[in-house]
């Protein structure tokens, strides 16, 4: 197969065969050929020698993705073996036919700018999920397509889905704002079979409604299940402040496992109704109460009030988002973690997350560190803990260890 041939400046290689899959405009000394958005491309090095084979996209800083490291076509057969691969190492750690998982994620699994999310559910309308009744468990798979190359492959992607990961049910979440950098539109529709509304999935024992349509990212943050579950450990006997809570993850598992009390306060008015209905689906309405507000504000209000929590989870949406906001981001994550260590009672736990892997393990724990000096306490680090195991970190790619999570018991 003739392709185009992208030859790299002297040195620009050593990222690449260290396992980072990007190449960006300004590592490229040449162009052999006229190559278009989505086509599939060859990385030379300065020598000449191959690096891998990518997709190519004019339009983008990122300015080529590679798929793989040896010369082959991007075709049906390389999705099925892909998706095989990501399927089989998932199997290691999850029941997919039991549980809901990331199948794919994106470059760590060799499918540059491709996210597949699979909820294992029912229905929402149909009772016996939690009561354990006879209706029909179904498996419906979220669709993100981030990068142009897996954009012009859509159908490709589809297909293999069908053969590797047969579904109830699939929905394209393609509406993330950084498609925009490779030139594509905000895409959300039902591609195959049907989509209800709303289903019900199971987690840590507990039934939650998920929108696949309508919610956030591709409907569920899958990526904390085994820090919820971690969080909840500790929440015997404590009142709990669950801040950024969505739809009640870490607050209604904590509820479960024994927590005195639960506050859950979120921005979103939707989101604090989804927590709501997720406490009564669980009989827990007792335990848990939410709040539609500001986070910040809301803090700031529980300080003055001088109230007292003996764990605060703090989960907010990723303050940096580029290299340029990390020292805004910075100040940010430290004045919320600050508050919430006022908050906390003698010997209370914070669990405290970011999600943004430009602000990396080494400035996480530094801006931790101040917040607790200038709160005037300490931390005992109980736990530090990433995203669980079906978002596969590898080496070479920094991006794929993202999510940060710390529990920490605060004392003087």
């Amino acid at each position: 197969m003739d392709r185009a041939v992208l030859t790299l400046k002297p040195r620009e290689d050593l990222r690449l065969r260290a396992g980072h899959p990007w190449v960006y405009d300004n590592e490229i000394a040449r162009v052999e050929g006229s190559p278009q958005a989505g086509d599939e491309v060859e990385i030379r090095d300065g020598r000449g020698q191959t690096v891998g084979v990518a997709l190519f996209n004019p339009r983008s800083k990122i300015r080529a993705r590679i798929y793989s490291r040896k010369p082959r076509p991007a075709d049906r057969d390389f999705f099925v073996e892909t998706l095989t691969r990501a399927l089989e190492l998932r199997k290691r750690s999850f029941d997919p036919d039991r549980q809901s998982l990331r199948l794919v994620f994106g470059e760590a699994d060799g499918l540059p700018g491709l996210i597949v999310d699979s909820f294992v559910g029912q229905p929402a309308g149909q009772a016996g999920l939690a009561s354990g009744g006879a209706a029909k468990a179904g498996r419906w798979l979220s669709l993100q397509i981030l990068s142009r190359g897996m954009a012009d492959r859509r159908d490709l992607i589809v297909e293999a889905l069908a053969e590797v990961f047969p579904a109830t049910g699939l929905v394209e979440r393609s509406d993330a704002p950084v498609r925009v950098l490779e030139g594509l539109e905000a895409v959300t529709a039902t591609i195959s079979g049907t989509v209800p509304d709303s289903i019900l999935i199971t987690e840590g024992g507990l039934t939650y409604a998920v929108d696949l349509v309508g919610g956030q990212k591709t409907g569920w943050f899958l990526d904390q299940r085994s820090n919820r579950a971690a969080a909840a450990t500790y929440a015997r006997g404590r009142r709990v402040l669950d801040t950024f809570c969505n739809a009640g993850g870490f607050g209604l598992s904590c509820a479960a496992a024994g927590a005195e009390s639960v506050l859950a306060v979120d921005a979103s008015e939707e989101a604090v109704a989804q927590v709501s209905a997720n406490a009564a689906r669980n009989g827990l309405e007792g335990k848990v109460k939410a709040v539609a507000a500001n986070a910040f504000d809301y803090i700031r209000g529980l300080e003055r009030e001088k109230e007292r929590f003996g764990l605060v989870v703090l989960d907010p949406p990723a303050f940096a988002k580029n290299r340029a906001s990390i020292e805004g981001a910075h100040r940010g994550y430290k004045d919320l973690n600050l508050r919430a260590l006022k908050l906390l009672e003698p010997g209370g736990i914070l669990v405290t997350c970011s999600c943004s892997h430009w602000f990396d393990r080494e400035r996480f724990s530094s801006m931790l560190e101040e917040a607790a000096a200038d709160s005037g306490k300490r931390l005992r680090i109980l736990e530090e803990r990433s995203q669980d195991l079906d978002h596969p970190i590898v080496s070479g790619y920094g991006e794929s260890r993202y999510l940060k999570c710390v529990i920490a018991e605060a004392f003087r």
